[in-house]
């Protein structure tokens, strides 16, 4: 058997978990090269947490190459150029050559492609952003939050909602929560569209028992920093005194070009193995645009959400597909669109939404009722996500998988 090369493109969930999957998969003689500029990996979920002080950041970032296998290469450096004609990555530093590429890249972020936004929207979307806010809110005593979804797609689909309830519950705690205003925006017609009108009620509901008013149907085009509105389309403006932003997502830029993409500039993919029209090429999380097969109206089509539980499942398919082909044998496995969120909303309580993404007539999602049991399973999740590979990570993942099994769930870990 000829030995084999697989690079990676991207150190995030995806990109992590194919990385160990593969070494798992395969024998010592293949080389599995991620690449990933950023020496640390930060916990992104838990930028909400550090948002509100129940984090530091030391807490919920660690080296990258504590996260990965023994056998996994990494190479520190920007992923410059994607040739696929001559099957090479052109970075910073070198050019790595490959047999099978997989793209976990992700969505980037792009505030200023609203006029004003980068200027005076904070973001719990970034490390940076959620320490700002860490030190901003607590000079807040008084006065409108504006937390504005500005443009679709956007990642996370669950994290403006969390992120808007956590705030509440930190003014709650406080005692400001009759001072200070919490106004959510957004341009979808409900919260968590895609998965139907029944979750998205009872996201809305939670929303409002905290306080904070849902404003569907708002598309931001202008942030006018002299007069702290917000300008939307087709809507009146609006006053704010701190403006919490999620700002638009763009594809990575490495894929412009390289006739990966659709019209949109997301990376087209078959929906149950994930790859792309070039061979022994895949791309999985943030930076693909999946098509799913129900719809909730016959005539608005549905996309599958962007979140780090997808790019986690899709790994392992591809992980698998690749390995099960150098071994000789006939890939299998397939993504079968299932995934889950844990809904933080304060109080140390959150809900816990699950389902299948790709079934017919239309998603099947299911929200469990708001309880504790889902904060504690985030917080073992961070944990295990950010321990080294050791007695300490397989005793999280153990308590894990138990925890799952007990409330009848079937996860991945």
């Amino acid at each position: 058997m000829s030995q084999k090369t697989i690079v990676i493109l991207g150190g995030g969930v995806g990109g992590l978990v194919a990385a160990n999957n593969l070494r798992q998969l395969l024998e010592n003689q293949h080389r599995i090269i991620l690449i990933e500029k950023d020496p640390k990996h930060a916990f992104a979920p838990s930028f909400l947490w550090l948002m509100v002080g129940q984090r530091q950041p030391e807490q919920i970032v660690t080296e990258l190459s504590f996260l990965v296998r023994p056998g996994v290469e990494i190479l520190h450096s920007d992923a410059r150029q994607i040739d696929l004609a001559n099957r090479r990555v052109i970075t910073g530093t070198t050019n790595v050559a490959y047999d099978y590429l997989i793209i976990a890249l992700g969505a980037r972020l792009a505030p200023e492609a609203i006029p004003g936004l980068s200027e005076n929207a904070h973001t719990f979307y970034t490390m940076e952003g959620a320490k700002e806010l860490q030190k901003a809110l607590p000079l807040f005593k008084a006065g409108t939050i504006a937390i504005v979804v500005s443009a679709l797609p956007y990642k996370c689909p669950g994290a403006p909602h969390e992120g808007a309830m956590l705030i509440a519950d930190f003014f709650r705690r406080r005692g400001l929560q009759n001072q200070v205003k919490i106004e959510m925006f957004t341009p979808e017609s409900q919260p968590m569209p895609v998965a139907g009108p029944e979750l998205g009620n009872a996201v809305r509901q939670m929303l409002e028992s905290k306080g904070i008013t849902f404003h569907p149907l708002h598309k931001l085009t202008t942030v006018n920093s002299q007069s702290h509105e917000l300008l939307f389309d087709g809507k009146p403006s609006f006053h704010y005194d701190l403006l919490i932003a999620i700002p638009p997502h763009r594809p990575p830029s490495i894929v412009d070009g390289t006739g990966l993409t659709n019209e949109t500039g997301w990376i087209q993919v078959d929906r149950m193995t994930l790859s792309t029209k070039h061979e022994n090429v895949y791309a999985i999380g943030d930076a693909t645009t999946i098509p799913i097969p129900g719809r909730w109206k016959p005539d608005v089509p549905l996309m599958l959400p962007k979140a780090g539980v997808f790019a986690h499942a899709q790994a392992e398919v591809v992980a698998n597909r690749i390995a099960s082909e150098i071994n000789g044998k006939t890939p299998k496995k397939e993504f079968c669109g299932s995934g889950y969120c844990m809904l933080e909303a304060g109080e140390e309580l959150a809900g816990f939404a699950y389902g299948n993404f790709f079934a017919e007539p239309s998603p099947q999602i299911h929200l469990h009722q708001i309880g504790k049991i889902w904060h504690i399973g985030k917080v073992l999740f961070e944990k295990w996500w950010l321990a080294p590979f050791g007695l300490t990570r397989e005793a999280l993942r153990f308590a894990l998988k138990a925890g799952a099994k007990l409330l009848g769930l079937n996860i991945s870990l």
